[in-house]
């Protein structure tokens, strides 16, 4: 190799390494699979995990949503796929639900999943057509998990023991 080339190779080394340095501070993956799934979404390669999504949903219609959240994130280890992580802001919504109160805990998970998905989703707007669902956009799943969120007057309202799930 004449020492031309050898630079030229170690330049555009540098330069492969210092754009992976940058990407991974900019998206601050907490996982290898993010990693890779991150760097497979940029060229356009991720796909999700398709039985473990259909286990999800398995789980997730049977009202067992630790099971279906596993199995989701098993799916879209890298959270990049907004319609799971949709499914897995339902999930949360759905086991945090009361009728008297709502667990603030699992509302904020399901808030913070719902907002990956909008992020994710091509003009933050998704719509699941499945028919399971009282719920079928981001918009409506945010609107909900923020409501449960929020505290005033009108949770005093014994009528909202009668309110449904959605």
């Amino acid at each position: 190799m004449t020492p031309r080339v050898t630079r030229l190779a170690g330049l555009v080394g540098s330069v492969a390494y210092a754009a992976f340095v940058g990407w991974l501070y900019v998206r601050q993956p907490q996982t290898i699979g993010q990693i890779t799934g991150g760097m497979a979404s940029t060229v356009g390669a991720y796909s999700i995990d398709r039985a473990s999504f259909d286990d999800g949903l398995r789980f997730f219609r049977s009202d067992r949503f630790v099971e279906a959240r596993a199995a989701l994130q098993r799916a879209d280890s890298a959270e990049r796929d907004a319609r799971t992580q949709f499914y897995i802001a339902y999930s949360y919504y759905r086991q945090g639900w009361g009728r008297v109160y709502v667990d603030r805990r699992l509302f904020q998970n399901g808030l913070d999943a719902v907002n990956r998905a909008a992020a994710l989703a091509p003009g933050g707007r998704l719509a699941v057509d499945d028919p399971d669902l009282g719920m079928k956009s981001i918009d409506e799943l945010k609107a909900e998990l923020e409501r449960g969120l929020t505290r005033d007057l009108s949770d005093l309202n014994p009528l909202k023991l009668f309110r449904a799930r959605k």
